[in-house]
């Protein structure tokens, strides 16, 4: 009977990314990934820390794995073991705490005997019709609110060369959309001398046969250069949608947050794209709450998200992290956090719909991922600028691709028909 292992990863996608290649190596090693209720041999959390939530998330997870699983050999790795590690540890002995700078070796530390470890790179992301490729880590940024360049490190990239493999391998095994990303992907440079510039690296995945799309997962607006803005519109590939973080839609926060751009610049980064492609949409990140945001504060984050019309927009209540500047300053009751979290989510979701309402009546492509959690008798996916679509499901499959027709606008997306 082959041994068995489970992995659980909180966070973003760089997180997802080195779970994968977990799961690639383990594998390669003779485990198998256990079903739901089945004991495993070997247990991996893949921790967060970017919130005091995700830190709750994280130990339970941990305890939870402990307590079904006694006999197993227990890991954990991520960004909370940098600032938690002795918590970790007293939760059981049979935990061994592997630190975020060295987790591209976790494999290693549970096989010290094995010479021929299988390399630290996926070729498929088990699940997802779409596949994260993870180009850049670490960040030199220091905003005063963000614990990752402490518990991340500085930035520093893959080469070219080892990223262009992985691509290949994931359209080889027929991922038809490649997701670009890192925890600052704005600063990668290719490992390399001269430095390599995001856009060339864009050009040169989005150059290889086979695939079809070509998205950057996430980048800070004063990093979308003229260069970069021309290798995602003009590229074969490129999808005309982007990630952009916003975090506050007003220059007194943003400085106090240590961010490096204005709302002008954040706003020109916008219009830079639409104004060569009027279908380009965007995504983004939003921190209610900062220390000191004063109801004006909000309300221009309020009054940017309607300039904008956003895809879709994470938000994220402040939460005070240890060792980081903001967890100095005055804070914001969490009373007043919670209402404006609430008007904020209720506001971006009315944008975000009058958003689609000029795409009703159009023929797009979609990428179908899903069946739908509310009707199993329907399909969803985006289209390349990332509006959700749901279909009938009839003969379609999840990592196909059909032309469809979007008829109906709803608060949680298209309904739409394909086109024959």
């Amino acid at each position: 009977m082959k041994k068995k292992f489970k992995i659980h990863t909180l966070g973003c996608r760089t997180n997802q990314y080195e779970s994968q290649a977990y799961t690639k190596q383990l594998n390669q090693l003779g485990y198998v990934e256990a079903r739901e209720n089945e004991p495993a041999d070997i247990c991996i959390v893949n921790t967060c820390t970017v919130t005091a939530s995700a830190d709750k998330s994280s130990k339970m997870k941990i305890k939870q794995y402990v307590s079904e699983n006694p006999n197993a050999l227990h890991f954990v790795t991520g960004c909370m073991v940098e600032n938690e590690k002795k918590a970790v540890e007293e939760i059981s002995p049979n935990i061994k705490v592997v630190s975020n700078l060295d987790k591209e070796n976790l494999i290693s530390h549970i096989f010290p005997n094995e010479e021929n470890l299988p390399e630290f790179k996926i070729e498929r992301f088990e699940a997802h019709t779409r596949a994260f490729l993870k180009v850049q880590d670490g960040c030199n940024s220091f905003c005063t609110y963000c614990v990752i360049p402490y518990v991340r490190g500085r930035s520093r990239s893959k080469s070219l060369d080892e990223i262009l493999e992985e691509a290949k391998a994931l359209i080889k095994n027929g991922y038809k959309e490649i997701v670009i990303t890192g925890i600052n992907v704005g600063d990668f440079d290719g490992n390399q001398k001269p430095a390599l510039r995001l856009s060339d690296l864009i050009r040169q995945i989005d150059a290889l046969e086979g695939l079809k799309r070509l998205r950057v997962s996430s980048i800070d607006p004063d990093e979308v250069d003229d260069d970069l803005a021309d290798a995602i519109i003009n590229g074969k590939n490129t999808c005309p949608s982007m990630h952009i973080v916003l975090q506050s839609g007003s220059n007194v926060v943003l400085k106090r947050m240590n961010r490096k751009y204005t709302v002008q610049m954040f706003l020109d980064t916008c219009e830079k794209l639409t104004s060569q492609n009027p279908d380009f949409t965007f995504t983004t990140d939003v921190i209610v709450g900062f220390p000191g945001e004063s109801e004006k504060d909000f309300e221009e984050s309020m009054q940017l998200i309607e300039d904008i019309k956003f895809a879709k927009v994470h938000m994220f209540p402040y939460s005070v992290r240890p060792r980081t500047r903001a967890a100095l300053y005055e804070q914001v009751s969490k009373d007043i956090v919670f209402e404006r979290k609430q008007r904020l989510l209720r506001h971006a979701e009315k944008m975000s719909f009058e958003l689609r309402e000029k795409f009703v009546g159009r023929v797009l492509s979609v990428l179908f991922e899903s069946m739908d959690e509310k009707n199993p008798k329907l399909i969803s996916g985006h289209t390349d600028n990332f509006l959700r679509v749901m279909t009938p499901k009839g003969n379609l499959r999840r990592n196909s691709i059909a032309q469809v027709e979007l008829i109906e606008n709803t608060p949680d997306g298209f309904l739409g028909k394909v086109v024959e």
